[in-house]
């Protein structure tokens, strides 16, 4: 007998709130008090130099150590 699983994974959107020098940023998402952290190591298909402040972004939201963490950040 086999099963066929429908895993479909919703992705958040929001937007680059701040971006630091040493490979880390922040996203703000509409109607969240708090900004998902993101490390260039999650970024997918774009380069950490590439991206602004203000660029619209898609990503997995997941519970970090320290609060909202971004996973699997790509351009929207």
């Amino acid at each position: 007998m086999s099963y066929k699983v429908n895993c479909k994974t919703t992705m958040a959107q929001g937007v680059i709130k701040r971006l630091n020098d040493k490979g880390f940023g922040f996203i703000s998402v509409e109607g969240e008090a708090k900004d998902y952290f993101f490390h260039a190591s999650e970024l997918q298909d774009v380069a950490f130099n590439d991206l602004r402040e203000g660029d619209a972004v898609e990503f997995t939201a997941a519970n970090g150590e320290k609060g909202p963490q971004a996973q699997q950040v790509s351009r929207a």
